[in-house]
C-alpha cells in the first residue's frame, strides 16, 4: 500500500497521477453541471395533458434539480476500482480492466459513459467489501484524500499483488477522525465491511441493529434507506419511506445526510410527531408512564372500542313503495356476529353493516320475483331504518374522547382492564382530576399514543415501505406498536444500544421489542467495532457496562488516535471557573465543543459562559466556525456527536434521573458524545462503577 501523496507535486514522476484524477474531478464536474442544465432546459409545456400533470412532472423536476447539485465542499468521488477483468455479464458498463470511480451519485458524460459510478450500484461494492483473502477482482483500490473540494492525496492498495502486505489505510483514518463542524455527515467513503452488509440487505428483511457508542449505527441506517431508494426507487416512491428519531434536535443534525446523497423525498419524524392526534400539554410520573406503554394497554383498548357493538333485539323493518321488507332481528344478530368474528377495523365493520343488511333485503326481494340491483340495494343501505338500525347496534367511536372515559371512569376501566391490570395499575394510571372534555385535557405524550392506538382500531393506519428507528432502546411497548403500524405491509431498520436505554420502559431485549413492533422474524446485527469514540475514552465508559447492561459485548475502538482524556476534580459550583477553562481550552482546537451537563446544572452554566464571554449554541442549533460550543442537557445528548467534549460533575448527571441504573445509563450516554477528546470535571465524588 502507498501512502499518501500531499507532497506528490515536489516529484515530477508523481505529478501525473495526481493531475490525472484532479483533471478527472474537474471533467465529472463539468459533466454533473451539464446534467442538470439539461434538466433545467426542458421544456415541459407540450408533455402535458392537464395542469395536475404539470405541476406532478415540474415537483419531480426540481427535485432532480435539487439531486443534481455540485456540493462544493463535498468530494463528488473518493474511491476508484480498477477490475482485473469486466464485471458480470449482467453489468453494461466495463470492459477487461476497466476503472471505476466511486462517488456519492452517478455522473455521466454527453455520450452518455459514466464518469463516477453511484456507491450503492453492485459494481462498486468490491470497494467496501475487498480484501487481500478476497480480492473480488479488484487489481487497484484506490482512496482519494480532499481538503475542502480539493483533491489533495491518493492512496493505492494493490488487493490482488501478494507482495504486498495489507496496511491500515491512512486516509481512511484521517477521514474517520476528521473535524466535525455542523450537522452529521455521511460515511459513504469510509463503511466498513460489516456496516456494508447491513446497508446492502433487501428490502424484504427487518433489520435490528445493536450497536453500542461510535459503532455507526445511525449512519448505517441512513445509508441503508439511501441503498434502499437505489435498488428500489419506484416501489418506495409509492409507498414511502421514513426516518424516526427521539428529539427535534437529533433530526435537525442529521437532516442532510440524505440530501448529500441526492436522495430528497425521505420524511423525518419523531414518535410524538406520528401520534399528534391531540396537544400534549401534560405529564405523567414514571409508574403510571410504563402502565400506559405497556402492551396490555392494547387489549383493554380493543375491549373498550368493541363493547359498543350491541346485539339488535328488535327486526329492521324496510318500506320501499307499498311493501315492507322486515329482517328479523336473529339474522341481524348473525351478521353482527360474523362481522366481529373477521375481526376487521371497527369502522371497516360500521361501514359494512348497512350493506349486508340491505343484502339480506335483496334476497328477499329476489325470492318475491323482484330483479333489484347494486343500486337498490345502496338505497336500501341508505334508508333510515337501517341507518338507525346501525347507529344502535354499531355507534361511531371518537378515539380520543374513548381514552378520555377510560383515564377518567374508574369503573369504565374496571370493567375493561379486568384481568388485565390489577387495581393499583388502574389507580395508577387514572387522573386525579377528570378533564371535562378532549380540548381541556392535560394529555401526556403516553396518552397521544393510546389515542393512536384507538385510532387503529377504528380505521387502519396507512404503511409506508420502510421505515428507520433510530435510538429504538428508549420506546416502550405501546411506542413500538405505533410505529410498527407504520410499517405492517413494509419492513424496517431498528437502531439502537441496550446500555443508552434512559427511560422507565427501556428495551430489555431485541426480540421483545421486534415483537412489539410486528417484526418478531427480523434479523439482529450487532456492530461492536469503534469508529468514532477514541480508545481511552470507550474503555473509562465502559467500566460502566456491568451494572447497566450485563451481557452486552463492549465496544472495541479501531482508532489509532488514542484521542484525549483526563479527569479533573473541582469545587462543585457550576460557575467554578474550572468548567470554563476546559470548554476555553478545547477551543482553542478544531471542531465543535460540547460542555454537557445534568438538566439541573444547565442555567448556572450558561450564565457563567455568559459572563467568561464565550457564545454558546442550544442543541439543534448549527455551529458555525465563530461559535462552536454547544451547552447540551444530559437528557438531549444521545445520538449527537462532537469533536471535544466538556462532561461537567457526572454524579449530578445519575442523581437527575429517578432510579441509580437509569442514571448511569444517562453517563453512559454523556460519557461517549467525544470524538477526538474528552475532560471530566467533578467536584462531587465520581460513581463508584467509574472509580
Amino acid at each position: 500500500m502507498s501512502t499518501p501523496v500531499d507532497d506528490a507535486l515536489d516529484s515530477p514522476d508523481s505529478l501525473d497521477p495526481l493531475t490525472r484524477e484532479r483533471s478527472h474531478l474537474a471533467s465529472s464536474r463539468s459533466a454533473l453541471r451539464a446534467m442538470r442544465e439539461d434538466v433545467e432546459s426542458l421544456d415541459i409545456s407540450d408533455v402535458t395533458a392537464n395542469w395536475v400533470n404539470a405541476e406532478v412532472l415540474a415537483r419531480q423536476m426540481d427535485e432532480r434539480i435539487k439531486a443534481l447539485a455540485d456540493l462544493s465542499d463535498t468530494p463528488l468521488f473518493f474511491g476508484r476500482l480498477d477490475y482485473l477483468h469486466a464485471p458480470g455479464a449482467e453489468e453494461a458498463e466495463g470492459a477487461e480492466g476497466e476503472r471505476f470511480y466511486i462517488g456519492r451519485r452517478h455522473v455521466h458524460d454527453a455520450e452518455g459513459d459514466p464518469m463516477v459510478i453511484d456507491w450503492r450500484a453492485p459494481v462498486s461494492q468490491p470497494f467496501y467489501r475487498a480484501s487481500k483473502k478476497d480480492p473480488m477482482d479488484i487489481a487497484l483500490r484506490r482512496r482519494f484524500g480532499y481538503t475542502g473540494g480539493d483533491l489533495t492525496a491518493y492512496e493505492d492498495e494493490h488487493l490482488s499483488d501478494p507482495a504486498e502486505a495489507a496496511r491500515t489505510s491512512k486516509l481512511l483514518q484521517q477521514e474517520i477522525e476528521r473535524p466535525r463542524v455542523g450537522p452529521m455527515r455521511d460515511i459513504v467513503a469510509t463503511i466498513q465491511p460489516e456496516q456494508d452488509e447491513i446497508v446492502r440487505s433487501g428490502l424484504g428483511g427487518t433489520v435490528c441493529v445493536q450497536g453500542g457508542p461510535g459503532t455507526g449505527k445511525t449512519a448505517v441506517g441512513l445509508h441503508r434507506v439511501a441503498y434502499l431508494l437505489y435498488a428500489h426507487r419506484e416501489r418506495l416512491a409509492r409507498t414511502g419511506t421514513l426516518v424516526i428519531g427521539p428529539n427535534k434536535s437529533f433530526l435537525h443534525y442529521i437532516e442532510q445526510v440524505l440530501p448529500a446523497l441526492g436522495e430528497l423525498t425521505v420524511r423525518q419524524a419523531t414518535v410524538d410527531d406520528l401520534v399528534a392526534h391531540v396537544e400534549v400539554r401534560g405529564t405523567d410520573d414514571a409508574a403510571a408512564a410504563v402502565i400506559k406503554g405497556d402492551a396490555r394497554l392494547a387489549e383493554v383498548l380493543r375491549r373498550a372500542v368493541y363493547a359498543h357493538v350491541t346485539m339488535p333485539t328488535e327486526a329492521v323493518v324496510v318500506v320501499r313503495g307499498s311493501r315492507r321488507w322486515r329482517v328479523p332481528a336473529y339474522e341481524v344478530e348473525e351478521i353482527v356476529g360474523e362481522l366481529l368474528a373477521r375481526g376487521i377495523r371497527y369502522g371497516a365493520a360500521r361501514e359494512a353493516l348497512p350493506q349486508r343488511i340491505a343484502h339480506a333485503v335483496l334476497v328477499q326481494m329476489e325470492r318475491s320475483g323482484e330483479a333489484p340491483d347494486d343500486r337498490v340495494q345502496d338505497a336500501v343501505a341508505r334508508n333510515s331504518a337501517v341507518k338507525a338500525a346501525v347507529k344502535a347496534i354499531w355507534p361511531p367511536v371518537d378515539p380520543a374522547r374513548l381514552v378520555l372515559r377510560l383515564l377518567s371512569d374508574a369503573d369504565f376501566l374496571a370493567v375493561h382492564a379486568e384481568g388485565v391490570l390489577s387495581e393499583d395499575e388502574q389507580k395508577t394510571i387514572l387522573w386525579a382530576k377528570p378533564a371535562r372534555s378532549v380540548k381541556s385535557a392535560k394529555w401526556s405524550a403516553a396518552d397521544a399514543v393510546l389515542i393512536d392506538e384507538a385510532n387503529d382500531l377504528v380505521a387502519r393506519t396507512p404503511s409506508l415501505g420502510h421505515v428507520v428507528l433510530d435510538e429504538a432502546q428508549d420506546l416502550s411497548p405501546m411506542q413500538y406498536r405505533a410505529v410498527g403500524r407504520r410499517c405492517t405491509t413494509g419492513s424496517a431498520t431498528v437502531l439502537g444500544d441496550l446500555a443508552q436505554g434512559t427511560t422507565p420502559w427501556a428495551t430489555r431485549s431485541w426480540d421483545e421489542a421486534l415483537a412489539h413492533l410486528g417484526k418478531s422474524e427480523g434479523v439482529i446485527e450487532e456492530l461492536t467495532a469503534g469508529f468514532r469514540v477514541p480508545t481511552d475514552v470507550i474503555t473509562y465508559a465502559s467500566r460502566l457496562l456491568p451494572s447497566i447492561a450485563p451481557g452486552l459485548t463492549p465496544v472495541a475502538s479501531i482508532r489509532e488516535n488514542p484521542g484525549f482524556f483526563e479527569v479533573r476534580p473541582a469545587p462543585s459550583d457550576p460557575s467554578d471557573p474550572e468548567v470554563v477553562a476546559a470548554c476555553d481550552e478545547l477551543l482553542r482546537n478544531e471542531g465543535s465543543i460540547s460542555l454537557i451537563a445534568a438538566d439541573a446544572r444547565i442555567p448556572a452554566l450558561a450564565e457563567a459562559l455568559t459572563e467568561a464571554g464565550i457564545p454558546y449554541l442550544a442543541p439543534g442549533e448549527e455551529t458555525t466556525r465563530e461559535t462552536r460550543l454547544t451547552l447540551v442537557p444530559a437528557s438531549l445528548a444521545k445520538g449527537l456527536e462532537y469533536d471535544y467534549v466538556v462532561l461537567d460533575e457526572p454524579q449530578a448527571v445519575v442523581d437527575g434521573e429517578p432510579d441509580e441504573r437509569t442514571g448511569l445509563r444517562r453517563l453512559y450516554v454523556t460519557l461517549t458524545r467525544a470524538v477526538s477528546g474528552l475532560i471530566v470535571v467533578h467536584g462531587a465524588p465520581l460513581p463508584t462503577q467509574l472509580a
